[in-house]
């Protein structure tokens, strides 16, 4: 074999591995679109979770507005006490088991844990843990209430909102709370 017939075939043969490897090496890069997508999801997640702190971190400072404003407008809070749609009753219903709005909370503190956050488009879910801890006698904390929020949400004008929470309580049992909370409710 000629030199010159030497280089061709070098030639040829990098030509054809090129050829064969572009497809590959362009399928290994992700599209632009896709972390596009993926970037919007995580951000999605994040704001989610954000929005579960604020719940706690609103409540346990007793801003009821805030709070409420956390939800659509006609969002849907299910409890032990009921079903509270829209902003006024879920405020008024606060107002009623915890005592006034702006009121300083010594008394009890919220812990939201374990999120697990599904994203399609402007809708989610997302399902949490919680833990109401209350003040027990000589001022230990006494955990209270554990149990569980499915919530369904919503991004309005970029701002993700609950739409709908319902909290399944586990311990103690919804009708054990039910009596706590009339108990409560029924203090000078």
């Amino acid at each position: 074999m000629r030199p010159i017939e030497g280089i061709a075939v070098t030639v040829k043969t990098l030509i054809a591995v090129a050829l064969f490897a572009l497809p590959i090496a362009a399928q290994a890069q992700p599209k632009a679109g896709a972390i596009e997508a993926r970037l919007e999801r995580v951000e999605a997640d994040l704001a989610i979770r954000r929005v579960l702190v604020d719940y706690a971190a609103f409540l346990d400072g007793r801003d009821y507005t805030r709070y409420a404003g956390l939800f659509t407008a006609d969002g849907e809070w299910r409890n032990g006490t009921g079903s509270h749609k829209g902003r006024p009753a879920i405020r008024a219903m606060l107002a009623t088991v915890l005592g006034p709005e702006g009121a300083e909370n010594k008394a009890n503190y919220h812990l939201v844990s374990n999120p697990q956050i599904d994203v399609t488009g402007a809708t989610a879910t997302a399902t949490s843990r919680y833990l109401f801890v209350m003040r027990g006698p000589g001022g230990q904390p006494r955990p209270s209430l554990a149990g569980v929020y499915r919530d369904e949400l919503v991004r309005i004008d970029g701002r993700w909102l609950i739409r709908r929470r319902v909290a399944s309580d586990i311990m103690p049992t919804p009708e054990e709370w039910a009596t706590f909370i009339a108990a409560q409710q029924s203090k000078p």
